[in-house]
């Protein structure tokens, strides 16, 4: 069946750049964290960009969920407490 070939080179090639794009999102969103974190004065753009990354990054994370991706545990997710 070498009609399947390209599909599932394809899926591949995308699976990387979906767990990719996660990885890039999660940075992105520890950030606007911290800089609302750090700022005294926080104004509702601020607290816009941080819940437009952490919305990003929960519909990357169930995207890859519902590919059944597996990728590497980084030290954030690790140290994440899902619970609370």
């Amino acid at each position: 069946m070498f009609f399947f070939r390209p599909k599932e080179k394809l899926r591949k090639k995308y699976n990387e750049r979906l767990l990719t794009d996660i990885y890039q999102a999660r940075a992105q969103w520890d950030v606007a964290k911290h800089t609302q974190d750090a700022v005294y004065d926080v104004d509702d753009e601020l607290e816009a960009r941080t819940k437009l990354a952490r919305a990003r990054y929960e519909f990357l994370f169930k995207e890859a969920r519902r590919r059944h991706l597996k990728g590497e545990l980084r030290a954030t997710v690790e140290r994440q407490n899902w619970f609370n």
